[in-house]
């Protein structure tokens, strides 16, 4: 398990690197835009608008927070071990959480290896971030390894992986249509720095 958690490590850490120039380049060519229409007179600036690439990345936050509600609703709180249940979605559908979950309490850490079959689970959020905004229906299953941190000592490391994921709803504010269906997602989680692959194409997201 120590093995995975470092690979999981290694591997966010790579993919966060590439997500982060992404970001910085995408910001500067908003940013861009911005400043050459402003001026005297120039009205208000407007949401920027969200490109396929930015659609993604927003569904991935959504899909990695309905992951997160899913725990939180089955298992937090529980004892350490063997896990198995399942909860209700709060907007709709379910989820069914297997596998384990050993905690370290020195480090305030919990290590999993699970599973998560979600049957058509629904999950909203609206942000004062457009990027943080996502209505979402979630139906697959996904595995889940590495280790979780509740103290800033400590440093979630997570690798996700799904061989088929189905994600529709609505993503970003204006609020946009949104379909991934029968996708192959692979993430890795480095502290709050999210980025991997969806339907084979680059993802990421800072939760």
């Amino acid at each position: 398990m120590a093995e995975s958690v470092r690979q999981a490590g290694i591997r966010a850490t790579a993919w966060g690197v590439r997500f982060t120039i992404r970001r910085l380049a995408r910001f500067a060519a908003v940013s861009g835009a911005l400043l050459g229409c402003g001026g005297a007179g120039s009205s208000a600036p407007t949401t920027p608008p969200c490109d396929d690439v930015c659609m993604d990345d927003v569904a991935i936050t959504g899909f990695r927070e309905t992951l997160k509600l899913a725990f939180n609703l089955t298992l937090q709180g529980k004892p350490v071990g063997f896990q198995d249940a399942t909860a209700a979605c709060p907007l709709g559908g379910s989820v069914h959480i297997s596998g384990t979950a050993t905690s370290n309490a020195d480090q305030g850490t919990t290590e999993v290896n699970l599973t998560y079959v979600l049957d058509a689970c629904a999950y909203s959020q609206i942000d004062t971030d457009p990027t943080e905004s996502y209505s979402l229906t979630v139906t697959g299953t996904a595995i889940e390894m590495g280790t979780l941190s509740a103290q800033p000592s400590s440093t979630t490391a997570l690798t996700i992986d799904s061989s088929s994921m189905t994600l529709s709803g609505t993503v970003y504010s204006p609020a946009l249509t949104y379909q991934a269906t029968g996708c192959a997602i692979t993430l890795g989680q480095n502290g709050n720095d999210l980025a991997g692959t969806l339907c084979g194409r680059t993802v990421g997201a800072t939760l």
